[in-house]
């Protein structure tokens, strides 16, 4: 059983249409992948967002709809591209024993004892979730990373490092284990090259103008001296 649960009613309302339920405070839904067709529905925008934001697209949710239990997965949300609100959600319906793909986030700890730290140096992380399979009592809220052990700029941690709990395996089994999840960097280092770049850009920049200009000069004393060679003719 689901820690997140959530309430739906099944809607009628579809297409164009759909726009009134949003002027009501309700999220049109859709719960697809049972044995039957999919299943149109709807649920209050606060109940539904307090819940999309607790289970991610990691954790099960016990659905109630209309007096049926289902366990699902979300699989979309639809944001609206200016607002940033949600529009429609489309869950997976699951089973107990089924083993199912979700995207889980990748979360580092302990980077502050580290010696890279201690010697200010920063991590970057670059991979911040991975698709993992398992069971879905199985599916962990993430995956974590211990980074206490990363001492210079040469260290870094990669897929191959992550320890996944206990019945849980990568989604792509062919993911390099040597693809970066996160990166340790010398900030001032890099502040560094940056100054430098700036200025070698700043010094070709001077270079390509000066050169501009000593052929505008050039072409200037061609064309004063023509007349010259004309009446010498």
């Amino acid at each position: 059983m689901s820690e997140d649960k959530l309430s739906l009613a099944k809607r009628e309302v579809t297409g164009k249409k759909v726009k009134s339920l949003r002027e009501q405070g309700l999220i049109p839904s859709v719960v697809f992948g049972g044995k039957g067709d999919p299943i149109l529905t709807q649920s209050p925008y606060n109940e539904t967002e307090k819940v999309l934001l607790s289970a991610g697209y990691h954790s099960p949710i016990d659905l109630d709809i209309a007096g049926k239990k289902q366990m699902a997965l979300v699989k979309v949300v639809h944001l609206d591209p200016v607002k940033r609100t949600i529009q429609n959600v489309e869950f997976q319906a699951i089973s107990a024993n089924q083993v199912v793909e979700a995207t889980t986030p990748i979360e580092i700890i302990n980077f502050e004892q580290s010696d890279a730290s201690k010697a200010h140096l920063t991590i970057l992380q670059v991979m911040e979730e991975i698709d993992v399979k398992a069971k879905p009592a199985d599916l962990p809220e993430a995956i974590i990373v211990d980074a206490s052990g990363l001492a210079t700029i040469e260290d870094g941690i990669v897929i191959g490092d992550l320890q996944l709990p206990e019945g849980v395996e990568l989604s792509d089994k062919e993911l390099d284990p040597e693809t970066p999840v996160a990166n340790v960097y010398d900030p001032a280092q890099e502040a560094a090259e940056r100054e430098a770049e700036a200025e070698a850009d700043k010094a070709a920049e001077e270079a390509r103008a000066a050169e501009a200009e000593a052929e505008t000069e050039s072409g200037a004393e061609s064309s004063e001296e023509a007349p010259a060679e004309e009446k010498a003719e």
